[in-house]
């Protein structure tokens, strides 16, 4: 932190801080509002913790902030090996739910399950429904993809579940029968972090610093970082992005 402004008095400047950026964070220096600072965990590099804050805060706000926490249940996560996906399977697996996670490739299968995924599924050679189905079907559900898996998700969620939607990799304009949502009483909910108030960050960010920091100083959780470009490599790193040949985050850095 190289300056703060007048009446901001939980910061210094010197502090070394992890922040969520309302846009913006392709540069050097960025301005963000002190109430969505993070201390950089123990243990975690000032880069590394470059990637947490923006994972970290979709992840929790959409899944579990506010929400009752049901140790035992099934969360379906999709995308287990990207940024995302790999914060929710950690976080799930250490909030006491039975993570299943469909990945892209044997490689990803044995990476998810190293962060804690009872169940990695290759979605090439499988079909996550009928697995997830067989094991009672899904209590939690989040989802990248949508397209044909939007009513896959419905058919593996179980009675009372929620789906939660935070991308469309495969299309967001499908047709699906609603009905089972109903007489499975499903809620089927997405959000973007950005257009959020600022309010609600707030108590975000001050929910992760009491219950999830210390995690990271206990060892059970771990920054995810793939690899790091330079600003110069910035078309390489989105390349790299879409064709999600990545597991866990994408970096930019100004001094690699």
């Amino acid at each position: 932190m190289v300056a703060i402004a007048d009446g901001v008095e939980e910061w210094a400047v010197g502090d070394k801080i992890c922040a969520l950026t309302n846009g913006g964070g392709y540069a050097e220096y960025v301005a963000v509002d002190a109430s969505h600072c993070l201390p950089i965990p123990k243990g975690v590099s000032i880069t590394d913790a470059a990637g947490l804050c923006e994972t970290y805060f979709t992840v929790w706000s959409n899944l579990f902030f506010e929400q009752k926490i049901t140790p035992g249940q099934l969360l379906l996560v999709h995308g287990g090996a990207g940024g995302i996906g790999s914060t929710a399977v950690q976080l799930g697996s250490q909030l006491g739910f039975k993570v299943y996670s469909t990945c892209e490739n044997d490689g990803d299968c044995k990476y998810v399950r190293s962060l804690g995924a009872k169940r990695a599924i290759n979605f090439h050679e499988e079909d996550f429904v009928n697995i997830v189905r067989e094991a009672g079907g899904a209590n939690l559900i989040l989802d990248i993809i949508g397209g044909d898996y939007v009513a896959r998700n419905i058919k593996a969620a179980s009675p009372d579940a929620r789906i939660v939607q935070l991308a469309f990799n495969a299309g967001s304009k499908v047709e699906i029968n609603l009905m089972p949502i109903m007489l499975k009483r499903l809620i089927y909910t997405g959000s973007t972090l950005r257009t959020r108030p600022d309010d609600f960050k707030t108590a975000v960010a001050a929910d992760l610093k009491a219950r999830i920091w210390p995690l990271f100083t206990q060892g059970k959780l771990a920054a995810q970082t793939h690899r790091v470009f330079s600003f110069e490599e910035a078309a390489e790193a989105h390349q790299m992005m879409e064709s999600a040949a990545h597991r866990g985050k994408i970096l930019l850095s100004p001094t690699v």
